[in-house]
């Protein structure tokens, strides 16, 4: 069984940044089918303005171009998620808002993120859905 995930800006960064490591594992597993990503309209516009930004640009070992082809390698193995109902669940980040609204509505399994504190005492509770670090979720899938 595919598990549906929401992976972070964070994580997309970090595995575009760093060579090894577990968010480019992730990543990996996302392109060989071993997880099935979601993404939406909100996720999409961080995607494209965060990995252009010069300084990440200048961090990551790929040219601008190499970037370009992984984002869309990588939305072509996305399920597009239309989001009709703000749950709005006040993370300490409001900015990340949208993450755990993609993933009720995609049904995920987990939002993979580097910043799991942000997702922290929040005012909504939602028992199925998982806050994870890429390292989390592959010694989870591991264990299996």
């Amino acid at each position: 069984m595919v598990d549906t995930v929401v992976v972070d800006t964070s994580v997309f960064v970090s595995a575009l940044i760093g060579t090894r490591g577990p968010s480019r594992e992730i990543l990996r597993k996302c392109f060989h089918g071993k997880y099935r990503p979601l993404i939406s309209n909100a996720l999409f516009f961080e995607y494209e303005d965060t990995c252009n930004r010069k300084q990440i640009l200048e961090s990551c070992p790929l040219t601008g171009w190499e970037v370009r082809e992984l984002l869309d390698a990588f939305y072509s193995v996305c399920r597009w998620v239309p989001i009709y109902y703000l749950w709005r669940p006040n993370s300490q980040d409001e900015g990340d808002n949208f993450l755990i609204e993609l993933a009720l509505a995609g049904n995920a399994s987990a939002v993979v993120t580097n910043n799991v504190g942000d997702f922290r005492n929040m005012d909504l509770y939602f028992p199925g859905l998982r806050m994870v670090t890429p390292d989390q979720l592959l010694k989870m899938i591991a264990r299996r």
